[in-house]
């Protein structure tokens, strides 16, 4: 974990005592407010760091944005400081973490990205009223607890798998309904499990049949099982729900053996929505869909920030769109709590109605711990892109479907 910290030498000291006069001269020499700390929580080591360096990237893209824009200025222009502790991909970790977020006095904590991280952190947390805002972690029994000081701002699993289904019948449809089959591949843990099994209740009464559902763990190093698993099913469709580095390798590993299902319809995927799987691996990224978080693609604010992010040469993912307006939503509530107060900070989120996002959601609520306004959207990889391709209202391509068969 990192803080700034200010040191006076000696120098400093006599600098200071030649300023005195000053001081007598009201209106020349204002104190600067406290700096608000917001504690930024990340898996950056271990298996999950990729997803942990974005959050934080995003994290701290907003604290650059809001204090080039002069600060909180409810509470004097203060400026925004990110205290960032390291998670190191597993709960009991993020647990400690808290513990030192809280003694350092953060106003807030943002991220911890996977879903068993936040239901820890977030617990931990709540024995200080200290506010949490969830970036990704999608499991609902994260808001399902009553805690009054979590929040998550992005949609649940329930809400993704809902509108993965609507948008999936709609595609099918439209398309002649090409696929029937379907097997799913999940990681094994809270949100692949969670998520596969809505899936295997809900998928059969819409009319497809789900072949098997393969479970994986994460990490993992090869998937050439699972894949030669889906070759011999030869479903219509495969839909996997998986960490980047597992749907990486089972993409590429189905690309090699020459696995070609009529489409990829991932959902809540850590690869299918991130550019560095399509620059890297372009012809295995290529057409997979998505059902995910992700930027308002006509956003101008979302544009500046992605265009910034690639001039720097790093890769945009949602994390960093994600992490970009949790943190925003944090500035924004302690501006309307009229202080860096917790409690207070707390009182405001839960009232608050903050649209200063790039997100493609509609008015922010939140209902026990959840913002109502907050949806996926689908994506796919064309020519070497991302593109949304539903919902209309924030779409900029059309899906390209079947992709073979």
């Amino acid at each position: 974990m990192s803080t700034s910290r200010l040191t006076i030498t000696r120098r400093t000291a006599l600098r200071a005592g030649a300023l005195l006069p000053t001081l007598a001269m009201p209106g020349l020499l204002r104190a600067q407010p406290a700096a608000v700390k917001i504690g930024v929580l990340q898996p950056l080591t271990g298996a999950l760091a990729q997803d942990g360096d974005l959050g934080r990237l995003g994290a701290t893209l907003a604290a650059e944005a809001i204090n080039g824009a002069g600060g909180i200025q409810a509470l004097g222009g203060a400026k925004v400081e990110l205290v960032v502790a390291d998670a190191r991909s597993n709960p009991e970790a993020a647990v400690q973490e808290v513990e030192k977020l809280q003694a350092e006095g953060v106003v807030a904590i943002v991220g911890g990205f996977a879903s068993p991280i936040c239901l820890a952190a977030s617990q931990a947390a709540a024995r200080y009223d200290l506010p949490y805002i969830v970036d990704v972690g999608v499991s609902d029994q994260i808001t399902a607890r009553g805690l009054r000081n979590t929040f998550r701002f992005a949609p649940g699993f329930g809400m993704v798998t809902g509108t993965a289904l609507e948008n999936l019948v709609r595609l099918n449809d439209a398309a002649g309904k090409p696929c029937k089959t379907v097997v799913l591949v999940h990681e094994d843990g809270l949100f692949g499990s969670g998520l596969a099994r809505l899936l295997q209740a809900e998928l059969p009464k819409r009319g497809f049949e789900v072949l098997e559902t393969i479970a994986h763990p994460t990490p993992a190093r090869d998937m050439s099982n699972v894949a030669l698993r889906i070759r011999s099913l030869r479903p219509d469709l495969v839909i996997p729900s998986s960490y980047y580095g597992e749907f990486v390798l089972l993409a590429r590993t189905m690309r090699q053996q020459r696995i070609r299902p009529k489409g990829i319809y991932a959902v809540l995927n850590g690869a299918a929505s991130n550019y560095r799987f399509v620059k890297e691996f372009p012809d295995a990224a290529d057409a997979v869909m998505d059902c995910n978080h992700w930027h308002d693609p006509r956003s101008e604010e979302a544009k500046a920030l992605k265009a910034k992010v690639d001039a720097d040469g790093r890769l945009w993912a949602y994390n960093v769109p994600l992490n970009y307006s949790c943190v925003k939503l944090v500035a924004d509530a302690v501006g309307r709590a009229g202080a860096a107060d917790r409690n207070k900070v707390i009182e405001a989120l839960a009232t608050s109605d903050f649209s200063g996002h790039i997100l493609p959601y509609g008015p922010t609520k939140f209902v026990n711990g959840q913002n109502q306004g907050a949806a996926p959207v689908n994506t796919q990889v064309q020519g070497g892109d991302i593109k949304v391709i539903f919902p209309d209202a924030f779409a900029d391509a059309k899906p390209v479907f079947p992709v073979q068969g």
